[in-house]
């Protein structure tokens, strides 16, 4: 079975909280947004509180998916097991999109306990396909980068096989999430996402605005999430 770990710097009670609490969940699950089927809100009612199942700090959640969270030294451990695949066979083609999912989602759970308990973030979301790697593209790793909204001192979270995330200090202490899945098999277009996390007094339309006209030169045709 595919298992996403991180560990928190945080006790168990406040990890548990944030799974529990649907305001603190809008505070690192996935990002704002408004859709024909709804928005963020709806998605926490349907992901975390729709058929699931307790039992003391272990979620099982409609689908299937797993979380456990249990103490370590210096905070808790979050343990997030995916249903076997084949467990859905609806959900079975994205598969894998929704465990790169989780990992993004993880993280920014991680990062908004360590750093911002119980503050609530601002949120800016771009999509596309194509050969351009964001991580590349943006020098990803080093201490400073030139992000499209400005020279930035930067710190790595975490890496995966598709993913980085990146702490930036002058989104307030925020986060950037690049994800990259080059031309293949499973993406014959590639699929490339950005999730920007910010806090404090970051100018969220004056970000948008920079992002928004970098991103279009180079993913000129969004990505179907779900394709």
């Amino acid at each position: 079975m595919t298992k996403i770990v991180v560990t928190v710097a945080a006790p168990v009670e406040a990890v548990w909280d944030a799974l529990r609490d649907k305001e603190k969940i809008r505070h690192w699950h996935g990002w704002e947004y408004a859709g024909p089927q709804g928005g963020l809100e709806e998605e926490i009612d349907q992901i975390y509180f729709t058929e699931v199942t307790e039992d003391g700090t272990s979620l099982t959640l409609g689908n299937g998916d797993e979380f456990v969270v249990e103490p370590v030294e210096g905070g808790s451990r979050i343990t997030l097991t995916r249903a076997p695949f084949g467990a859905n066979p609806e959900w079975d083609a994205y598969y894998d999109d929704v465990t790169d999912g989780w990992i993004t989602f993880l993280h920014q759970l991680q990062f908004a306990i360590a750093h911002h308990p119980g503050e609530p973030r601002r949120t800016l979301f771009y999509s596309g396909t194509g050969t351009v790697n964001p991580i590349t593209e943006l020098g990803v790793p080093a201490d400073e980068l030139d992000l499209p909204d400005g020279h930035v001192k930067a710190s790595m979270l975490y890496t995966s096989e598709h993913q980085v995330g990146v702490v930036v200090d002058a989104w307030g202490n925020g986060l950037l999430v690049l994800s990259h899945i080059p031309p293949g098999d499973r993406k014959p277009e590639g699929a490339t996402m950005a999730v920007l996390s910010l806090y404090g007094d970051a100018d969220r339309d004056e970000v948008d605005t920079q992002w928004r006209t970098w991103w279009s030169e180079r993913y000129p045709k969004d990505l179907d999430l779900f394709a």
